[in-house]
């Protein structure tokens, strides 16, 4: 059994325990402080540029051609597809008119012909627009190359200039506001060699 303690004795007990409490939180709230300004320099000690690669590449004859070039090469591919869903509306309409007077021998042909022509058109979607289909392997042969001569010429200047990283406005990033000065997309374009 433990003898009792005076009462002054406890209560420099519980005076001892709590200025510990009060250190340790000192020493948490220390830390923290001292994080934050590390933090802080090492942010403000980083370079960076802003540029909207969307805006170089409209200001790039090349790129300008090649879009055109793949506009009009969807449109044509898409004018295939349309003629083909035309034919086979017209097939529709006509098996519709004729189904009354054809035996079921020929009903089914019909309607496997339907079928396989429905087929047919969205195979040649898919052929053309699908993922990884001749829009998309048309579109890495003409637009690819433009869009790495960008980014060369970004990753250069961001060399020779001392940048840290460079973000890109134009898709994906929400930039709320930005300094007209670190936009960096001018310096890009001097870089190709076109004047803006």
């Amino acid at each position: 059994m433990q003898p009792d303690l005076p009462l002054c004795w406890d209560m420099n007990l519980n005076n001892i325990n709590f200025q510990k409490f009060q250190l340790l939180h000192m020493k948490k709230l220390l830390f923290i402080v001292f994080s934050l300004i590390l933090t802080t320099a090492t942010v403000s000690a980083q370079r960076y540029a802003i540029i909207d690669t969307k805006y170089i590449l409209d200001k790039m004859p090349e790129y300008k051609d090649a879009d055109k070039r793949l506009a009009e090469t969807s449109q044509q591919w898409q004018k295939e597809i349309d003629d083909k869903q035309a034919q086979l509306n017209q097939m529709y309409h006509n098996f519709d008119a004729e189904q009354v007077m054809l035996t079921d021998d020929l009903k089914k042909k019909r309607e496997d012909q339907l079928f396989n022509m429905e087929k047919e058109i969205r195979d040649l979607q898919k052929k053309r627009f699908g993922f990884e289909g001749d829009l998309f392997k048309e579109r890495q042969k003409l637009v690819k190359p433009v869009q790495d001569k960008v980014y060369n010429a970004i990753q250069k200047m961001a060399v020779n200039r001392g940048y840290d990283f460079v973000l890109d406005k134009s898709e994906g990033i929400t930039v709320i506001f930005a300094d007209p000065k670190l936009d960096k997309s001018e310096d890009v374009l001097k870089e190709l060699g076109i004047k803006s």
